[in-house]
């Protein structure tokens, strides 16, 4: 999904998301959205449905709407790409660390990495 649409709460959450990036509520960072996974990671895949983002096959942080699609994201980069990822939650008062008990010590050391990052 490439645009907002009001009976998506997720495609409106990613709109406001890019809003606030435009208006310099959020900096440091280039912020587009909606977009789908494809349009995201792949530029052939955007150029192929005529999407024009800075972001679009460029994505170095993707975020998802709640914690089970993060999970099961996560898990299928580990798991079937041998992606090396990070997970934090964001919007608390400090950024929680959520590893899984089956992830590397690499993993762990991204996840804390990350949420320094997200702290500043």
């Amino acid at each position: 999904v490439e645009t907002i649409n009001p009976d998506m709460e997720e495609t409106i959450k990613a709109g406001v998301i890019s809003k606030m990036n435009e208006r310099k509520q959020i900096t440091g960072c280039i912020i587009d959205g909606p977009l789908a996974l494809d349009n995201a990671i792949s530029e052939y895949a955007a150029q192929k449905k005529g999407i024009t983002s800075p972001v679009a096959g460029k994505a170095d942080i993707l975020i998802v709407p709640d914690i089970a699609a993060g999970n099961i994201f996560g898990k299928a980069l580990t798991y079937y790409a041998n992606y090396q990822v990070g997970h934090v939650l964001v919007g608390t008062k400090a950024p929680v660390i959520i590893p899984s008990r089956a992830d590397k010590s690499e993993v762990k050391l991204n996840c804390i990495a990350l949420s320094i990052l997200c702290s500043k």
